[in-house]
C-alpha cells in the first residue's frame, strides 16, 4: 500500500469520523441555534471538498485559486440560512449558549436536509479522493462519475463506518429494534460487492451480504409477528427499507450480469437518505402504537412486495455466482427496441423468464427455505400438539428433499444426460414422483404419481401434499406469514372464499385451471410422439402451463396474501395439485372430529375458527351439529387443533377408522375435563359462523404467545396490545 493510499484512508476514517459527531451534535442539540451550526459545519465540509475536486481534476495555480473561490462562495452562501436562523432569537449569544431541557425534535424537512448535507459530504469527498487517486472514468460522463464514485471503497466503506459511529452515539435515543436493524444495514454495506475488484471481495462480499439481508428479514417477520402494534414510523421505516433492498439487489444482479452499476448506487444513496432521516428523527418511532398491521393491507402488501423482490433478484445473484456455467446465460432478455407493442411485449417476456428462472433455481428454493424454515422452526417450538409437531418436521424435510435435494442434486447426478425439461412433456399432476427421468413412458410416470400420492391422499387427507409435500406450506406456516390468515377475514376479496360452501368464484377458477390443465396436457402429448410442433416461447406447452402457476402465479398471489388471505392456493382454487388431492380426499377418510360435542355447544372462543389458515369458519357448527366436519378445502394444518382451549378437537383419519374396525378407541380422551367456556363476545361467535367475515370491530386475529410470559389484553380490534 503506496503512502499516498495511506494518507487517503486516514483522511476518510477523521471524515468518518467528524461526520458521525456533527449528526450527534445536530440530533442532540438542545436549540434550533445549535442545530444550525452543526448542519452549517456539515455544508462546510462539503464545500471544503469542492475545492478539491476542482485542483485535482487540473493541478494548476489558476484551478487553486478558482476552487477556493467557488468554495468560498458556497460557504458565504450557507451563511445566510444560519444567520436566519439565529436573529429569530431574541439575542443571538443567548440562542446560542441557552440549554433547554432536553435535545429538540427536528421535523422532517431538517431530518431531509441533514441525510442531504451527509450524502453529498461523502459523494465530493469519494470523488475528491478518487481523482486524487486517479480511480475516476476517462469519459467524465455524469452518471459514469456518480457510477463510480457511490461505487468505490471510498463512498461505501466510510458510509459503513459513519452508519456505526453515527448509532452508537444516539444509542440512547433510538430504540433498541431501530438500533439493530440500523448496525446489520451497516454491516450490510461494508460487504457490497462493487466496491473492491479482484477475484475474491465480489463473491465473498455476496454470500456475506445475503446472509445478513436474509437473517434481517427473519429478524424483521418475528418482530412483527410479536409486536402486532408499532409506532407508524417505525412502519413506514421497514417498508422503505425492505423496498430500498429490493432495488439494491436488483442493482447487484444488473451489475454482475451486465457490468453496470448505476442501478446499485442509486440504490445505496436512497438506503443512506432512509437511515439518516431515522437517525434524525429517532423520537416518532418511540411514538404511541398504531393501528394493528394486521387492519393494514395495503402496509402489508408492500412489506411483503420489498422482502420478495430482494429475494427474487438475491436468488438470480446468487445462481450467477455460484453456478456460472448453467445461469449466466439462462435469463433470455429481449431486446426492447422496436415499436412500441414489440418493445412492451419484450419487456413483459423478459420480466416473466427472469422472475420464473429466479424462483426456479436451487439457491432461491435454498435461500427462502433458510427464510422462511426458520420462521417454521419458531412455529414449532410454540406448537404444542404432537402429531403436529411431526407435520412440522416433516414439512421442512420435504422442502428439503424435494425442493432442493431431488431436482438439483440428485437427478443431476443420477441423469447427466437427461433432455432439457422445457421440451419434456409432462401430463396431469407434476408434482412429486412425477419426473421425467424416471418415466418407461409418460402415461407410466402420470399413473404412478396418481396412485402413490392418490392412495395417500384418500388415507391421510390433501395435507400429505398441502400440508408436507408441497413447498408452499413451508411459505404460510412460519410465525409472521401464518399470522396473515386474518386477511382471510377482513380482506374483502378473501371474504368471498370463506367458509366450506365451494363459491361460485371458487368453482369458476377451479373450471378455468382444470380446462387449462387438460388442454396443455393433450398439446404435451400431441408434440411428445410428433403429432403436433406447439410450442410457448421454446416451452412444452404443461411445462409453460406448471411455471406460470408455480414459478410466477403462486408467488405474486403469496405476496397478495393482504389482499387474497393465507394459502390462497387451496382458498382460491386455483391450484391444480390441490385440486386433484381434494378430489382424493372427498373419497377417503380424512376429517375433523370432537371429543364431546356439549364442549363445543358451549363455547364461545371459537378458536378453532380463529385458528383456521383457510377461512373454514363454518366448521363450529357442524362440530356442534355432527361432531365431526368434512371439506375438500379443509388442508390438515392442524391450527384447528392446536387452538382448541379444551383439548377437544382431533383429526381423524385411516388410522383412527382401522382402530374402531378393531374396536379401539378412536384417540385419548380429553386432558381439560372441566373447560371454562363463554368467555368470549357473541358478537364475534355469530360473525364467524355466518361464514360472511366480521367487521373491523371482531376480527378474528390469531395470537402470538407474550415472549415475556406475562398475560396480554386484547384490544377492541382482537389484536394483542404490543408497541416498539
Amino acid at each position: 500500500m503506496s503512502i499516498l493510499t495511506v494518507a487517503l484512508v486516514v483522511v476518510a476514517l477523521l471524515m468518518a469520523v467528524a461526520t458521525a459527531y456533527l449528526i450527534w451534535e445536530v440530533v442532540e442539540a438542545r436549540s434550533k441555534a445549535r442545530a444550525w451550526i452543526g448542519l452549517f459545519l456539515l455544508a462546510m465540509m462539503g464545500e471544503m471538498w469542492v475545492a478539491a475536486i476542482v485542483y485535482l481534476s487540473s493541478p494548476s495555480s489558476s484551478s487553486l485559486i478558482a476552487g477556493l473561490a467557488v468554495s468560498g462562495a458556497l460557504m458565504v452562501a450557507s451563511l445566510v440560512p444560519l444567520v436566519i436562523a439565529l436573529g429569530r432569537s431574541r439575542r443571538i449569544d443567548d440562542a446560542a449558549t441557552t440549554i433547554g431541557p432536553g435535545p429538540i425534535s427536528l421535523g422532517l424537512g431538517a431530518g431531509v436536509g441533514l441525510a442531504s448535507l451527509v450524502l453529498v459530504n461523502e459523494f465530493l469527498m469519494s470523488w475528491g479522493l478518487l481523482t486524487a487517486g486517479g480511480g475516476l472514468p476517462a469519459s467524465g460522463a455524469t452518471l459514469a462519475v456518480f457510477s463510480t464514485v457511490v461505487n468505490s471503497p471510498w463512498f461505501l466503506f466510510t458510509m459503513a463506518g459513519e452508519m456505526v459511529l453515527s448509532a452508537v452515539l444516539l444509542r440512547n435515543r433510538v430504540s433498541r429494534v431501530l438500533l439493530v436493524f440500523l448496525l446489520v444495514q451497516s454491516a450490510i454495506m461494508l460487504f457490497s460487492p462493487t466496491a473492491l475488484g479482484g477475484a475474491t471481495w465480489p463473491g465473498l462480499a455476496i454470500y456475506v451480504s445475503s446472509a445478513l439481508m436474509i437473517g434481517l428479514f427473519v429478524y424483521l417477520f418475528e418482530y412483527i409477528y410479536r409486536h402486532r402494534q408499532f409506532a407508524p414510523a417505525f412502519g413506514s421505516y421497514l417498508v422503505e427499507l425492505v423496498s430500498v433492498y429490493g432495488l439494491m439487489m436488483a442493482g447487484v444482479f444488473v451489475w454482475q450480469y451486465f457490468g453496470d452499476g448505476t442501478t446499485f448506487a442509486i440504490s445505496v444513496v436512497l438506503e443512506m437518505v432512509v437511515v439518516y432521516v431515522a437517525l434524525a428523527r429517532p423520537d416518532p418511532f418511540r411514538a404511541p402504537p398504531g393501528e394493528p398491521w394486521q387492519l393494514r393491507p395495503h402496509w402489508a402488501f408492500a412489506l411483503l412486495s420489498g422482502v420478495f423482490v430482494a429475494e427474487v433478484c438475491m436468488g438470480a445473484v446468487l445462481s450467477v455466482q455460484l453456478d456460472p456455467a448453467d445461469y449466466l446465460g439462462a435469463f433470455p432478455f429481449l431486446p426492447l427496441a422496436g415499436p412500441p407493442g414489440t418493445v412492451v411485449f419484450n419487456a413483459l417476456s423478459n420480466g416473466f423468464w427472469f422472475f420464473a428462472t429466479a424462483a426456479a433455481s436451487s439457491w432461491f428454493l435454498i435461500m427462502m427455505g433458510l427464510e422462511m424454515g426458520a420462521l417454521v422452526v419458531f412455529k414449532f417450538r410454540e406448537t404444542k400438539n404432537l402429531e403436529n409437531r411431526i407435520r412440522l418436521l416433516f414439512l421442512m424435510g420435504c422442502y428439503a428433499a424435494f425442493a432442493v435435494f431431488y431436482p438439483s442434486i440428485y437427478f443431476a447426478l443420477a441423469f447427466p444426460n437427461a433432455p432439457d425439461p422445457s421440451t419434456v412433456a409432462v401430463l396431469g399432476w407434476p408434482m412429486g414422483i412425477g419426473s421425467y427421468p424416471l418415466a418407461i413412458g409418460v402415461f407410466g410416470t402420470v399413473l404412478l404419481t396418481y396412485v402413490v400420492l392418490g392412495s395417500l391422499s384418500a388415507l391421510f387427507g390433501r395435507r400429505v401434499v398441502c400440508s408436507v409435500f408441497c413447498t408452499a406450506p413451508l411459505m404460510y406456516q412460519g410465525t409472521a406469514i401464518d399470522s396473515m390468515k386474518s386477511f382471510n377475514r377482513s380482506s374483502p376479496i378473501a371474504r368471498k372464499y370463506l367458509s366450506s360452501r365451494l363459491s361460485g368464484a371458487y368453482s369458476v377458477t377451479m373450471g378455468l385451471v382444470m380446462v387449462a390443465l387438460v388442454g396443455t396436457s393433450l398439446l404435451s402429448y400431441l408434440d411428445s410422439v410428433g403429432a403436433a410442433n406447439l410450442y410457448i416461447q421454446g416451452t412444452d406447452p404443461s411445462v409453460f402451463f406448471f411455471i406460470a402457476s408455480f414459478s410466477v402465479a403462486w408467488y405474486v398471489l403469496f405476496v397478495a396474501i393482504p389482499y387474497a388471505g393465507n394459502y390462497n392456493c387451496v382458498t382460491m382454487g386455483w391450484c391444480y395439485t390441490g385440486i386433484i388431492a381434494a378430489a382424493f380426499q372427498k373419497v377417503g377418510t380424512f376429517k375433523l372430529k370432537v371429543r364431546d360435542k356439549q364442549v363445543c355447544r358451549d363455547c364461545k372462543t371459537l378458536d378453532c375458527a380463529k385458528g383456521c389458515p383457510v377461512g373454514l369458519v363454518d366448521m363450529p357448527g357442524h362440530f356442534r351439529q355432527k361432531g365431526e366436519f368434512r371439506s375438500t378445502k379443509c388442508c390438515g394444518v392442524g391450527d384447528c387443533v392446536e387452538d382448541c382451549p379444551y383439548d377437544n378437537l382431533y383429526i381423524s383419519d385411516v388410522r383412527h377408522s382401522i382402530r374402531r374396525l378393531l374396536g379401539r378407541p378412536e384417540t385419548r380422551p380429553r386432558r381439560i375435563s372441566n373447560p371454562h367456556v363463554g368467555v368470549a363476545h357473541a358478537t364475534s361467535a355469530g360473525a364467524a359462523l355466518s361464514g360472511l367475515g366480521p367487521s373491523n370491530e371482531a376480527v378474528l386475529l390469531p395470537m402470538a404467545p407474550d415472549p415475556t410470559g406475562a398475560p396480554r389484553r386484547r384490544s377492541q380490534t382482537g389484536a394483542p396490545s404490543h408497541s416498539v
